[in-house]
């Protein structure tokens, strides 16, 4: 993978966009971040630019709770047209919850690579970066 990484974050929080956003600025790995309030945006993006690795992301941190579809109607979606995309993309599933029956769930589905709760320390942030570095 390269060093630099399009990054998008599925999130209905503001706040946790922009801290997110500062942290991911500040380690410098990021070529782009994309920000998206709900998984049907977000999934809009990923189906407009399915042919376009340069505008794909490469890490996503998606949020479970959001309005209109949450993440894991996302998940459910974005497992339907994986085969599309001639990208791999690493998904973390970052969420509030610490209820064991979402972080089943979450375990369950392959695609996702981890279920962090929040808030993301700068520390681990930085850590899920450089696994990426080394793939």
């Amino acid at each position: 993978m390269s060093d630099k990484f399009n990054i998008c974050i599925i999130d209905d929080d503001d706040i946790y966009q922009f801290t997110i956003t500062k942290i991911l600025q500040s380690l410098k790995l990021n070529k782009k971040i994309i920000a998206f309030s709900d998984g049907e945006e977000a999934l809009d993006f990923m189906i407009a630019n399915l042919y376009n690795d340069d505008e794909l992301p490469d890490v996503i941190f998606l949020d479970i709770n959001m309005p209109i579809m949450d993440g894991f109607q996302f998940m459910e979606e974005y497992v339907k047209l994986k085969p599309k995309w001639n990208k791999k993309i690493t998904i973390y599933m970052v969420s509030s919850s610490v209820d064991p029956v979402d972080i089943e769930k979450a375990n369950q589905i392959s695609d996702i690579s981890d279920y962090i709760i929040k808030p993301i320390k700068p520390n681990e942030l930085r850590s899920i970066m450089a696994n990426l570095e080394k793939e």
